[in-house]
């Protein structure tokens, strides 16, 4: 049997697949943005830049690490993620492109993430606790490894 990313992106749309690819890509530390030759970043799948509408794009290397520019903390969440609560969704630049995710700092289960706009981080993928569907997580870039299911 293979892994469950890859039976949700045999079955699914084009995009879904592209998705799948890219957090593939991005858990193997191999994370990008396709950037036109104005330096506008987006995300994958795209044909075109969504803001000058180049179709010269290019796959460029996320940088490491990114700068928290804003971010949410959730206490009652949808039923998707309700075994993640309480937790922070936060919005990073990284270089090109910025990146929406989960905040994960290692800290005790029923305490939100402690995060704060300007907070540097490092990007992974990981799991939803609900449903294990994979995401784009955020931990913070001290160095710390990061904790294991996370």
């Amino acid at each position: 049997m293979s892994d469950d990313g890859a039976d949700a992106a045999d079955a699914s749309s084009p995009t879904d697949r592209a998705y799948a690819e890219w957090l593939d890509a991005l858990a193997d530390g191999d994370g990008f943005a396709v950037v036109c030759p104005e330096g506008h970043g987006s995300l994958p799948p795209r044909r075109v830049c969504p803001e000058c509408g180049s179709p010269e794009l290019s796959r460029e290397p996320l940088d490491e690490t990114g700068t928290v520019e804003t971010y949410s903390v959730v206490h009652v969440p949808s039923p998707r993620f309700a075994a993640d609560a309480p937790y922070a969704t936060a919005v990073v630049d990284f270089g090109p492109t910025r990146l929406t995710g989960i905040v994960r700092d290692g800290g005790a289960d029923d305490e939100a993430p402690a995060v704060e706009i300007g907070d540097t981080v490092a990007v992974d993928v990981g799991e939803r606790a609900t449903d294990g569907e994979r995401l784009v997580v955020f931990r913070p870039a001290d160095g710390e490894p990061p904790t294991e299911g996370e």
